[in-house]
């Protein structure tokens, strides 16, 4: 296994008074996808906000290549390379397709690399070429959702961080969505994917975990806990 791209450890995170993650711990290697499922409410959201510095945990340690990165504000830890594709997409309506990706590459270590960085996602997703000077807010959702990792990609990240992309699409959309995750993984794309589509994130996954109330119940190879029959009980409704 490749080296560590980031580490948790015995992460306990609180909203007040009310505990939503217990002694959370995994690691992501350089490279690989790795993706925590779980149903809604579970505290996977939880986890990406803790690691972009949005929470602060009360106790635990996050470290991100050989840096600590838990107390760092979200905006230092976007420049260390961590990008996040958060749940709803978080995309400019008002802007263009081209303007939102621009935002996208605002850090130090991607403004140099801005034009090659807009032919690789030009090339990753080819329906916003033809968009460039669309609106954001009038595209599809399986357009935007498109644009929001473009955008995320503009920031030539170490780590991408996906938070259900998949939610709320039409199914060939959401198989498309797949499809991406699938080409970024061949690319060298070290992605931390968290997903309630149990069945796809498992089958894209080189290794995963699952999260209930906050907890971790189970960690393995994406195809292993893709068989368990525990999963497929647990999530069968999910599962197609």
């Amino acid at each position: 296994m490749a080296s560590p791209l980031i580490s948790v450890t015995g992460l306990n995170v609180f909203y007040g008074d009310a505990q939503a993650l217990w002694d959370v711990e995994f690691q992501v290697s350089e490279g690989e996808v790795f993706s925590v499922i779980g149903s809604n409410g579970s505290g996977k959201s939880t986890i990406l906000r803790t690691l972009t510095g949005l929470m602060r945990p009360v106790s635990g340690q996050i470290t991100f290549g050989e840096t600590r990165i838990d107390g760092k504000s979200p905006t230092s830890i976007v420049d260390l390379g961590i990008s996040l594709v958060p749940e709803g997409r978080g995309l400019f309506s008002s802007m263009t397709v081209l303007e939102n990706l621009e935002l996208g590459a605002f850090t130090r270590r991607s403004r140099s690399m801005k034009g090659e960085s807009l032919k690789w996602v030009f090339d990753l997703f080819p329906p916003l070429t033809s968009r460039q000077r669309q609106l954001a807010g009038k595209m599809s959702g399986g357009e935007q959702q498109m644009l929001a990792v473009a955008r995320a990609l503009m920031a030539r990240p170490k780590l991408l961080m996906l938070d259900e992309p998949s939610l709320g699409l039409a199914p060939l959309v959401v198989k498309t969505v797949f499809e991406i995750i699938a080409t970024l993984k061949a690319q060298g794309v070290t992605i931390l994917l968290v997903e309630q589509n149990i069945h796809q994130a498992l089958k894209v996954a080189d290794r995963a975990c699952v999260i209930k109330t906050g907890r971790i119940s189970m960690a393995g190879a994406g195809k292993d806990l893709l068989s368990d029959p525990d999963i497929q009980k647990a999530y069968m409704g999910t599962l197609r």
